[in-house]
């Protein structure tokens, strides 16, 4: 089953390798909101990690659930560059 989420941040907020099917919506250029199923979303975004809100196909929150998905967060990874 789906899970929804939200992800905001201080700084700028960007998709990285979006699956077409799973592609989030840019709600601004700090928020990030969408529904995952199965497989992985990734994000690069600047500044500091401000709010991450999920839940389950039953709206119940990630913390009472264990049917929504894991969220990791790496700081300090060097951005991508596109070398062609």
């Amino acid at each position: 089953m789906p899970s929804n989420y939200e992800i905001s941040v201080d700084g700028d907020i960007e998709p990285v390798e979006a699956d077409p099917l799973e592609k989030p919506t840019v709600v601004s250029e700090h928020a990030v909101e969408g529904t995952i199923e199965t497989g992985v979303q990734r994000f690069r975004f600047s500044g500091e990690l401000a709010n991450v809100h999920v839940l389950d196909w039953n709206g119940t929150a990630a913390s009472e659930s264990p049917s929504t998905p894991e969220v990791h967060i790496d700081y300090g990874v060097p951005s991508r560059k596109n070398n062609s």
